[in-house]
This record gives structure tokens, C-alpha cells and sequence, in this order.
């Protein structure tokens, strides 16, 4: 009886088949490494894109009061204005709902829907169509703490994601008091 044996040429031309499909699945499981998932809070300052929607939150203002001495309007904690900018680089028209403030212990507070006595405010109507950049002030009546900004990508509601802009407390106003002119005084 005769037993055929493997001489070492055809060995090494066996595994040279093997090659090709090794180094495909290598090349395969290379890309199932892990991921970085997208960033999903954004210091003040910095571009915070959220689908399809590029933020930047240029500025917080603490006040005590806004308006003037005829008008003036005084809130239940403090007034913090956020001045943002938000461009839609997306191809469709999106509206942008108001924002929300988280605090600690997970404390919302909703944006104020009265601009009054706020310069450049926001606006109620706020459609972005594709390319287009609209800024102005948020303006919301918190206490005086750290939050969150809470940044929608435009999506439908229940459906929409979020990305968040740290807001460290800076820039309080001073300001306490109002002054108002006793009649007779000039």
C-alpha cells in the first residue's frame, strides 16, 4: 500500500491559498476597532456641530434687571443671556425649538419665550434654510450656577438628538439695583 505524502513544495503552494482570505479578514477586522464616538459636549466657544447644524456660543451675560428706568423688567433668580450662532449646513430648511438649560442634579429650565428688553434676541420664528446663519441672544431666568446648554440637530421631536455647550458661571452683572428718580428730581 501506497500512502501519497505531501512534499514541502506542495505544502508551501497550500498555503499560499491561504494568504489571499487571511489577509482579507485581517484588513475586515481592522476597521471593527473601536470607534471615537462623536463629541457630544462642547466647551463655550468652540464649533458644536449637531447633525446638520453648526452651533458656536459666543457669549454669557449674567443681569440682575434689563430694560430701563421706565422698563424695567426683573427676573425670579438672575437674567443669563447666551449670545449663539447657529448655521444650518444641511440641505433642507430646519427649525430650531427653544433651548433648554441643564442644571445639577438635573435641573431644566426653559428658555424664556419674551424677548423683551433684550437687544438682538433670538427671535420666536427660527427656520434655518440650507446655508443660512442666524445669530442672536437666548435669554433665560436661572439662578446663578453653572449649566448646560442643550443643543437640538433639528430633528423631529421625540426623534431629534442633542449634543451640550458647557456654560461656566462668568460675567455677572454687578448691578442690584435700579434706580428709579423721586418726582421733583432733575
Amino acid at each position: 500500500m501506497k500512502y501519497w505524502a505531501w512534499s514541502p513544495s506542495l505544502r508551501s503552494l497550500h498555503l499560499l491559498w491561504l494568504f489571499p482570505p487571511v489577509l482579507a479578514s485581517c484588513l475586515l477586522l481592522s476597521g471593527c476597532g473601536p470607534q471615537t464616538a462623536p463629541k457630544s459636549v462642547y466647551p463655550m466657544g468652540e464649533r458644536a456641530t449637531n447633525g446638520s447644524i453648526v452651533y458656536n456660543v459666543i457669549q454669557t451675560v449674567w443681569k440682575t434687571q434689563l430694560g430701563n428706568v421706565l422698563n424695567t423688567r426683573m427676573p425670579q433668580n438672575r437674567f443669563l443671556l447666551i449670545t449663539l450662532s447657529a448655521t444650518n449646513s444641511g440641505g433642507r430648511e430646519v427649525s430650531l425649538p427653544f433651548f433648554t438649560l441643564e442644571g445639577p442634579g438635573g435641573k431644566e429650565i426653559k428658555e424664556l419665550e419674551n424677548g423683551e428688553g433684550v437687544e438682538n434676541w433670538f427671535g420666536l420664528l427660527r427656520t434655518l434654510k440650507p446655508a443660512e446663519t442666524h445669530q442672536g441672544i437666548l435669554l433665560f431666568d436661572a439662578p446663578l450656577t453653572s449649566f448646560r446648554l442643550r443643543l437640538t440637530d433639528g430633528g423631529e421631536p421625540g426623534s431629534e438628538k442633542f449634543v451640550w455647550v458647557d456654560i461656566p458661571l462668568q460675567n455677572i452683572d454687578t448691578d442690584t439695583s435700579v434706580t428709579v428718580p423721586l418726582p421733583g428730581q432733575n
